[in-house]
């Protein structure tokens, strides 16, 4: 039987303000347990919260970068539950009146396995509420007790509701990876997943192709796009087996083990009801009028798919290219210094970045912001690329001396003797040595033996010690070849 995948993701991006959504204690991640949990953040009796005016413009600022609606007015919640790392017994957060409303997210798909090429797609989302986070409970080193650290209760976050428009794990992860791109390169999150500042909840259910949807069960806590894959395609395979075996799908939230590689229930799911939400009556409704909009919106970068859009038409890039270099802002902050006016090398600046340098960023376990190569420096070894200075090789020995001692372009062919001859004259006295000295060769190559081009081109490269422009070297052999 054909089965059809339906998932739709919740996505808890932390707010990159300095201070607490609803009080003035710090946010920054790594002091020691309980020391940033000052009278708010412990729910001490008679204390009341103070909305922070940074994360609301985070807010706007993710609605307007999706196109969304942005709340005139907005309520803030109380969502009730139990947990030891929840002081208050409620968590703060926004249910029918969020601060943003519908918008979208335009991605673009490699599937994961086959021949497939990659494809757009729209996701929409449904809405963004703006919530504070609970604390954390340690449950290591603790002779079979659990230790409560508050210093992340009350960290701003934004939740971010996607409707079920995915079909697959490609897709799901290819749209938490354009989430997770967007909203570093508007700064509102530094979208570091190892310290739980972009964590994400993927609601899988299965049904029969066009068929109602089917009971969903949601894998909470992924904080690694690889371990996004694995999960749903685990759930998939497990939801599937379980209705063909007679079986039901329950609802329910449910924990991937990365170390088996599969999901486990922890409960059965809640439902908007059983939290019993009402609004704070600590918070007054939130206004947003158009000015504190339009504020915001002066502030917004481009944006990633406008800035593909731009490098596909006007710098002639495929489309992989420029979504390949719009995968951060750092990357396409460096292509654009390094590519400067001379639009006309785009391709063979794409190339290089998305080629050599995250090579090399990759095997030295760097990011694009700790690259040892400056923009302009590589802008300088394209500059020498195209107007024939150095061959390909050359660049290359170029950009390993850059990366291991710093310099220019100039400075390194200089000093490495690495500048091409370019010099039509050299290079025909060259070819007539060769050919006088190979007659037997050439009268073969003359009688029909083409493929011993290859073999007069390799003697002109090894007489000029690789510094022949290959172009010139190629014409001018052609034509002493032909007689």
């Amino acid at each position: 039987m054909q089965w059809e995948i339906v998932i739709g993701l919740e996505v808890h991006a932390q707010l990159s303000t300095n201070s607490k959504i609803f009080c003035g204690a710090s946010t920054a991640f790594g002091a020691e347990p309980n020391t940033q949990a000052d009278a708010v953040s412990l729910a001490l009796p008679g204390v009341l919260p103070v909305l922070n005016k940074g994360a609301v413009e985070r807010a706007i600022k993710f609605g307007l970068a999706t196109g969304a609606h942005i709340a005139p007015r907005s309520v803030f919640a109380r969502k009730n539950y139990f947990y030891p790392d929840l002081p208050k017994g409620y968590q703060i957060s926004q249910f029918d009146l969020p601060v943003v409303g519908q918008g979208a997210l335009t991605i673009l798909v490699e599937p994961l396995s086959g021949n497939a090429k990659p494809y757009e797609k729209t996701v929409r989302i449904t809405r963004a509420h703006l919530e504070e986070d609970a604390g954390k409970s340690l449950h290591a080193d603790f002779h079979g007790m659990t230790g409560i650290d508050l210093n992340r209760a009350g960290t701003p976050l934004l939740e971010i509701v996607s409707e079920p428009d995915m079909r697959s794990a490609a897709e799901a992860v290819a749209y938490a990876k354009a989430l997770h791109t967007l909203v570093r390169w508007i700064g509102i999150c530094d979208g570091n997943m190892q310290e739980g500042s972009f964590r994400c909840d993927v609601n899988v259910s299965v049904r029969k192709p066009g068929g109602e949807l089917g009971t969903r069960r949601e894998i909470k806590n992924l904080n690694s796009f690889k371990f996004m894959q694995q999960a749903i395609d685990y759930e998939v395979q497990w939801q599937i087996d379980t209705i063909e075996n007679g079986g039901k799908v329950q609802q329910a939230t449910i924990l991937f083990d990365p170390d088996s590689g599969e999901t486990r229930m922890m409960r059965s799911k809640e439902d908007a009801h059983d939290y019993r939400y009402f609004p704070d009556p600590d918070l007054l409704p939130l206004d947003i009028g158009s000015d504190w909009i339009d504020a915001v919106r002066a502030t917004l970068p481009e944006l990633p798919h406008d800035k593909q859009a731009r490098y596909v038409n006007d710098l002639g890039l495929s489309a992989y290219d420029a979504s390949v270099l719009t995968s951060s802002r750092e990357m396409a902050d460096f292509f654009e210094a390094a590519l400067g006016d001379a639009t006309a090398q785009a391709k063979i600046c794409a190339n290089w970045i998305i080629g050599e340098v995250s090579a090399q960023l990759n095997r030295d376990g760097l990011d694009m912001a700790q690259c040892p190569i400056t923009a302009q420096q590589l802008g300088g070894m394209l500059t020498r690329i195209a107007d024939g200075t150095i061959s390909n090789s050359g660049a290359k020995e170029v950009f390993r001396t850059m990366w291991a001692e710093g310099g220019d372009a100039d400075a390194i062919i200089e000093a490495k003797g690495l500048k091409q001859v370019s010099d039509s004259g050299a290079i025909e006295t060259l070819v007539d040595e060769i050919i006088a000295a190979n007659a037997d060769k050439v009268a073969e190559y003359r009688s029909g033996k083409d493929k011993l081009f290859g073999f007069f081109v390799g003697l002109a490269m090894k007489a000029s010690k690789g510094k022949a422009n290959p172009a010139q070297l190629n014409d001018i052999l052609k034509q002493k070849l032909a007689g």
